[in-house]
C-alpha cells in the first residue's frame, strides 16, 4: 500500500526506527552462547538497554493511536468503521505473530505442539486493541487514572495474591503468578520454553537448556521424536499484558501532550521533567516491586516510561523542533515500514536455520554455515556474534531502502 511520508511526525518514526533496529539487532546474533551483556536481556530482575526496547515501541504504539483516531474522529469519520479497523488491525498482527512463531510449519505435529502462543506481535496486537477502545471511550483524565489504576492492581495481584500451585504470593521464575496463569491456561508447551527433557529419534534422551529459539532449529527438531517434559515460563504472557497496556496510554498521554497547542519547548521540557521524576519514583519502587522486564512489573512500566520520555523529548527537540535532520534517514527507513521489516526479518532468520547444508561432513543450517565460515574464524566469538547482527541489521536496511525510495509504506 502507497502512502505519501507527508504529515507525519518525524520524530516518532525516527524514534520507532531506532528501536525497530535495536529490536533487529539484539534478536539476531550470530551465537547465543557469545552476547554481549548490554545486548542481552536481564536473567530475571534488574534492567538492559535491550530491555527498554519493547516498552519503548508500545509507548510510541500509544502515541500514534492518539495521534491517528484524533484525526480520524476530527474529520468525522464513522466510528463503527473506526472499530472494525481496529479489530482487523488486532487480527492480522496477532495472526503475523502466530506465523512468525510457527514457520516453517513443518515438522507439523511437532510444531502444533509446541508453537508458542504469546509473542511480540501478539502482544502489540492485543494491546493495540485495549488502548484504542480506552483512548476512544475515555477522557483524557480517566485514560491517565485507568493507567495508575493498572499498575496499583497489577501489584496486589503478584505480591498478595497466594499462587495456587505453591501457596504463597512469589516473584520467582517459574512459580510466579504470571507463570501460574500462562501454564493453566496456555499449557507450558506454548510457552517460551526454557529447558525441556526430549527424546530423540535414536532413542536417546536429554536435557536441552536454552531458550525458545531452539524450536525454530530445523536441523535439530528433524531429529525429536518427543518432548517429554517443559520447564517454561513466557515474556509476553496474558497477565503480563495488563502493564503493557498501561505503557501505552502512557504513550497515549505522551500523544495527547504533543498535540496540545502550546509553546513547543515547553513541551519538550515538561516531558524531561516527568521522564527525570518517573525514574527516580521506580528506584523506590523496585525497593517494593522489583524492575522485571519478564513480567512487566509497575516498577518496569515507571522506569521504562521515564526512559522513553527522555529519549523522545530529544527527538522531537532536535528533529521537529530544530529541523537538525541530517543523521535521521537510516532510521525513518526502518520506521516507517516497522512492522514489515520485523516480520519480514523473522522469517528471513527462520529460512537461515531451514535451508540445510554440509559443513565439514556434518549437516549444518545455513546459518551455521556462513557464520562458521564468514566470521569466526577471522573474530573473537564475541565480535563475530556482534558483527553478524550488525550486518543482519544493515541488510535489512538496504532491502528497505528501496520501499523507502519508491514510497511504499506497508500498512497493517
Amino acid at each position: 500500500m502507497e502512502n505519501k511520508l507527508s504529515n507525519r511526525l518525524l520524530s516518532l518514526d525516527v524514534f520507532r526506527g531506532i528501536t525497530i533496529m535495536g529490536m533487529i539487532l539484539v534478536n539476531n546474533p550470530g551465537s547465543w552462547s557469545y552476547v554481549y551483556p548490554a545486548l542481552g536481556h536481564a536473567e530475571w530482575h534488574g534492567v538492559t538497554p535491550t530491555d527498554l526496547i519493547f516498552p519503548f515501541f508500545l509507548f510510541m504504539v500509544g502515541i500514534t493511536t492518539a495521534f491517528s483516531l484524533t484525526r480520524r474522529k476530527e474529520s468525522g469519520e464513522n466510528l463503527t468503521k473506526i472499530y472494525l479497523q481496529i479489530i482487523r488491525r488486532t487480527i492480522i498482527l496477532f495472526v503475523l505473530g502466530l506465523i512468525l512463531a510457527s514457520f516453517p510449519f513443518y515438522p507439523f505435529e511437532k510444531y502444533i505442539y509446541t508453537i508458542r502462543i504469546p509473542g511480540v506481535l501478539q502482544r502489540i496486537a492485543i494491546v493495540y486493541f485495549f488502548t484504542s477502545i480506552i483512548f476512544l471511550k475515555t477522557s483524557t483524565k480517566t485514560q491517565g487514572i485507568i493507567a495508575l489504576s493498572i499498575l496499583i492492581f497489577y501489584w496486589a495481584l503478584l505480591m498478595l495474591v497466594p499462587v495456587p500451585s505453591v501457596g504463597y504470593p512469589n516473584l520467582d521464575k517459574y512459580t510466579n503468578l504470571v507463570t501460574y496463569i500462562d501454564k493453566l491456561i496456555l499449557g507450558a508447551n506454548h510457552l517460551w520454553i526454557k529447558s525441556a527433557t526430549i527424546l530423540l529419534n535414536d532413542g536417546t534422551v536429554i536435557q536441552k537448556p536454552i531458550s525458545g529459539t531452539w524450536l525454530y532449529d530445523h536441523v535439530f527438531m528433524k531429529n525429536v521424536k518427543q518432548i517429554i517434559e517443559v520447564k517454561a515460563f513466557d515474556p509476553e504472557g496474558l497477565l503480563s499484558t495488563l502493564p503493557a497496556i498501561a505503557t501505552a496510554l502512557t504513550g497515549v498521554l505522551t500523544g495527547t501532550w504533543i498535540r496540545k497547542k502550546i509553546d513547543e519547548n515547553e513541551k519538550v521540557l515538561w516531558m524531561m521533567v516527568i521522564g527525570n521524576f518517573l525514574l527516580v519514583i521506580s528506584m523506590f519502587m523496585d525497593m517494593w516491586f522489583p524492575i522485571n522486564k519478564n513480567l512487566w512489573t509497575s516498577s518496569y512500566v515507571v522506569y521504562t516510561t521515564g526512559m522513553a520520555l527522555i529519549i523522545f523529548s530529544i527527538c522531537y527537540f532536535l528533529i521537529d523542533i530544530k529541523k537538525i535532520t541530517w543523521w535521521t534517514k537510516p532510521f525513518l527507513i526502518y520506521g516507517t515500514n516497522a512492522i514489515t521489516v520485523f516480520f519480514l526479518s523473522g522469517i528471513f532468520a527462520r529460512i537461515l536455520n531451514i535451508i540445510e547444508v554440509t559443513d565439514k561432513g556434518k549437516v549444518v543450517s545455513l546459518k551455521a554455515f556462513l557464520y562458521n565460515n564468514l566470521f569466526t574464524p577471522f573474530f573473537s566469538s564475541y565480535i563475530a556474534s556482534f558483527l553478524w547482527a550488525v550486518i543482519f541489521v544493515l541488510l535489512w536496511l538496504g532491502l528497505m531502502s528501496i520501499l523507502y525510495r519508491k514510497n511504499i509504506f506497508i500498512k497493517i
